[in-house]
């Protein structure tokens, strides 16, 4: 009989924990779907020791700019077709094919963790934040992604990839402004900083 229970218990339990992180997982879909836009400032850390920080802007769907400002001076940039790599020390330019980078989740238009195009591979939740494992199986070359939310309000605050030299590196933003409207020049490679063009207008 007490086997019986337990077995139960762990039946009801397990079943449960699949219906919580179906709910949870249903949450982050919405929130990712209906995120226009942000900007942060971010730090960045990798396993190697290996710190720098600047600013994040991503305009949904599919553009992004990322300003390092230290130790290195740093541009990615993707207008929607394909991301710039710049070194401004090198005067160095590197194409990326979206398709590459793990990031991508992020920019997505229309998300849905369906285990064909995106799987969760693991799911973690706590009082203050839930973390998501995100694999594309579609290009296995990719490495999967981590997302971590702040859980009241739902909000992203960083991300975890590994680099093509097995290095984990983690993005964790701060100051974040969500659904500003963004300066399309913001997404348009040039050579000089931002400056004023990354102000955010109000809508």
């Amino acid at each position: 009989m007490k086997k019986f229970v337990s077995v139960f218990c762990l039946i009801f339990f397990a079943a449960f924990t699949a219906k919580a992180d179906k709910v949870d997982l249903s949450k982050i879909e919405d929130y990712l779907n209906n995120l226009k836009s942000l900007q942060a400032g971010f730090v960045q850390m990798a396993s190697n020791g290996g710190t720098a920080e600047g600013k994040l802007y991503i305009s949904k769907p599919s553009k992004i700019r990322m300003e390092y400002t230290s130790p290195e001076p740093l541009l990615i940039v993707g207008n929607g077709d394909y991301i710039i790599y710049y070194d401004k020390e090198l005067d160095q330019i590197t194409n990326i094919d979206y398709k590459d980078i793990p990031a991508t989740v992020i920019l997505t238009k229309q998300i849905k963790f369906d285990n064909e195009n995106l799987k969760i591979t693991d799911l973690y939740k706590d009082s203050g934040q839930t973390s998501i494992t995100v694999e594309t199986p579609k290009t296995p070359g990719v490495k999967p992604i981590t997302l971590i939310f702040d859980n009241e309000p739902l909000r992203l605050k960083q991300w975890k990839v590994i680099d093509q030299q097995n290095i984990e590196v983690t993005i964790s933003l701060f100051d974040v402004e969500q659904d500003a409207d963004l300066s399309d020049s913001l997404f348009k490679f040039d050579k000089k900083p931002s400056g004023s063009g990354s102000k955010a207008k109000r809508k």
